[in-house]
């Protein structure tokens, strides 16, 4: 549901653009951690009290990939250590959280802490932080007294249409149901030994890796966040020399390796960092390569996980996998 009243609200006044809309001002684009950071959290206090809302839900978690375009260095932990139980494991998709602790959200994203959310009320409200200390809130109510309110605060809100924040789902996505259906899939492909890793994309840009077996499916599939994206690839091969022989010569490939404890890693690498994952994957147990690029990168199976009552609420679309690819229907 669109809201009626959309403000873009910032420190940088108007009458300072240029004929394309460009700011030229003075201000700076990143945040002062100070008396002008929080002039924003007050704007966005304002809005939410006047529509009444207390509580807001996190939507499309997302940190930092290897490549942060902040200007300010991520945090340790992308600031979340503190804020929300659990840490980065309380980040997830619907996550209800109290309106202070939203309004700390926006802190870290006005600091470009590695973490971003949408933050919103369904049908009621939202607020959504952009590039350059841009927040966008919008609200089913006028908000005549926030408004004013902004304004004393020595902001600007201008009206818009939409928010460039909104969500907008890939028509061609798919949102396969992580369903009993799904995981009854995945018993028989691990069974016949088509299928043994399990990626768990518990926000944007994070994966957490699981290798099964049919003793283990069940404890992974209690363990998972909500909302998780799954995807279902072959197992870790024991032949690391093999893995090794397959790197490419240049481009992008994820490696994946099962230390001699146990656990797994993962880390996305170019050719200049081949030697060093090379490095790592000849001293692990098991391994594999995955592509990066998106025609390339199609798992085995796929999945978004629903709710405690079966139904998928999350927005996101999983990855296309060889049970619903195009290319699977025409071999």
């Amino acid at each position: 549901m669109q809201l009626s009243h959309v403000y873009r609200v910032s420190k940088y006044d108007p009458a300072n653009r240029d004929d394309h809309g460009h700011y030229t001002g003075a201000e700076d684009v990143t945040s002062d951690h100070g008396k002008v950071e929080a002039t924003y959290l007050q704007a966005v206090q304002a809005f939410a009290s006047e529509t009444g809302v207390d509580r807001l839900s996190v939507r499309e978690p997302e940190v930092s990939t290897f490549v942060h375009f902040g200007l300010e260095a991520p945090m340790d932990g992308f600031g979340l250590g503190t804020l929300l139980p659990g840490g980065l494991d309380g980040f997830h998709d619907g996550a209800e959280v109290p309106l202070d602790t939203g309004l700390e959200l926006v802190r870290l994203m006005l600091r470009d802490s590695g973490a971003w959310c949408r933050l919103e009320v369904e049908g009621a409200f939202a607020v959504h932080v952009g590039w350059d200390q841009y927040v966008y809130v919008g609200s089913s109510r006028p908000c005549h007294e926030a408004l004013s309110r902004t304004r004393e605060l020595g902001l600007f809100p201008e009206r818009l249409d939409v928010s460039p924040y909104n969500f907008e789902p890939d028509e061609d996505g798919v949102q396969p149901p992580g369903d009993n259906d799904f995981w009854a899939s995945l018993y028989s492909a691990v069974a016949c030994g088509r299928a043994g890793l399990l990626e768990e994309i518990y926000v944007q840009n994070a994966s957490r890796w699981h290798r099964l077996t049919g003793d283990t499916i069940d404890t992974v599939r209690a363990a998972l966040a909500p909302r998780a994206r799954l995807a279902v690839w072959p197992d870790l091969s024991s032949d690391t020399a093999a893995v090794l022989d397959a790197l490419p010569s240049e481009g992008l490939v994820e490696g994946v390796w099962q230390d001699k404890e146990g656990q797994i890693h993962s880390a996305v690498a170019d050719e200049d960092e081949f030697p060093e994952l090379a490095d790592l994957i000849a001293g692990a147990d098991a391994a594999a390569l995955l592509p990066m690029y998106a025609d390339e990168r199609v798992p085995l199976l796929s999945a978004v996980m629903p709710d405690g009552d079966g139904v998928v609420r999350a927005r996101w679309q999983a990855e296309r996998s060889l049970n619903d690819s195009p290319r699977e229907v025409s071999g």
